[in-house]
């Protein structure tokens, strides 16, 4: 594990006892959590989309704040449901916080998760999809962006502009080279691993798979990052690409830990997402040196080397920061990770 970060899933709303939780307060607290991040050394903050949902329905202008206020920490999604997205769009705003960033962007994308509303993107006015999915809506729309953000020319310029029109296609501004090395797919399947493979693009796989093989989550999550690596060396593209993998995970380390999470231990089991036969990944709550021991034989975490860690969100920046800062301290360094520095920084990781 060479990389560890945070998955939150930006819940706002009420938390009981007449208090709320804002959006605004949601992502100030997303900011403020970076920053401290940052300063431990911690290396990603990724954040979960949905759409007509109490969560982060649009994260770029949030990456772009935490870019601006942070100097090390990579920012990112997991993951943007392409088929709610202008590709277009999509790519002006994601070159413009790469470059904010210093190529610190780690965009996450993938046909979407389940959802609150049925067939949301067609409010969206994305209609016309043959899969009840809405697969190929989202296919169609990544390959658009894809086409964007390496840089070509998808619009005939105007000879008559009084803005220097010239003669040509012309591509989409602003432009952020090497871009394409920070595109992630999310994948809930073999399949899904395979073809990011073929496509060139790095991997991400959460606590979730959409399908079932009768083998352990860990075991058919490194199954998949195989598929993945398997079909990117036959593709032919030069050098490794990123995997990341999400976890539950928490160390417990006093006494309000244990309130919280104490009887948060949980097997991985199965069920039906979308009407499709899926394999949970199961929580990790327990003292340090127990957490090491059972991530250590976790097979998904040995074959990645990103791992995000779901955070409850609305307990605040400073309970998250403690319990970050106790992985960081107790947990990370027997898995492999060291902080990030100032020194060991760059801005093209990335394959």
């Amino acid at each position: 594990m060479q990389r560890f970060g945070t998955l939150s899933f930006g819940h706002y709303g009420p938390l009981g006892r007449g208090r709320e939780l804002t959006a605004g307060d949601s992502m100030r607290q997303a900011i403020d959590l970076a920053q401290g991040m940052d300063d431990l050394g911690v290396n990603g903050a990724y954040f979960r989309v949905h759409h007509f949902a109490r969560q982060q329905a649009s994260p770029l202008p949030l990456l772009a704040a935490i870019a601006a206020t942070t100097k090390r920490i990579e920012v990112g999604t997991g993951v943007i449901d392409m088929r709610y997205e202008n590709p277009l769009h999509l790519a002006e705003e994601a070159a413009a916080v790469d470059l904010i960033s210093d190529g610190r962007l780690a965009l996450g994308v993938s046909r979407g998760s389940p959802e609150t509303v049925v067939r949301g993107y067609e409010a969206f006015g994305y209609t016309g999809s043959t899969d009840p999915r809405g697969a190929d809506i989202a296919r169609e729309h990544f390959d658009l962006f894809l086409r964007a953000i390496d840089g070509e020319g998808l619009a005939e310029r105007d000879p008559a502009s009084p803005f220097g029109g010239g003669t040509g296609r012309q591509r989409i501004e602003p432009h952020s080279p090497g871009l394409r090395s920070r595109v992630w797919w999310g994948a809930g399947n073999r399949d899904s691993a395979a073809w990011a493979g073929t496509m060139g693009v790095n991997l991400m796989s959460s606590t979730l798979l959409t399908e079932d093989r009768g083998v352990p989550f860990d075991v058919l999550q490194a199954e998949q990052i195989d598929a993945f690596r398997q079909a990117w060396r036959e593709a032919g593209h030069p050098g490794d690409p990123r995997v990341s993998v999400s976890r539950s995970i928490f160390p417990i380390t006093t006494a309000e830990d244990e309130l919280y999470f104490g009887h948060s231990s949980e097997g991985e089991g199965v069920g039906y997402i979308d009407g499709i036969r899926s394999t949970f990944g199961k929580t990790y709550a327990a003292s340090p040196d127990v957490l090491v021991e059972q991530l250590q034989q976790d097979a998904a975490i040995a074959s990645a080397d990103t791992l995000m860690l779901t955070i409850p969100s609305q307990l605040g920046v400073e309970f998250n920061l403690r319990v970050i800062e106790s992985f960081a301290t107790h947990v990370a360094p027997s898995l492999g990770w060291k902080p990030t520095t100032a020194a060991a920084t760059t801005t093209d990781d990335a394959p």
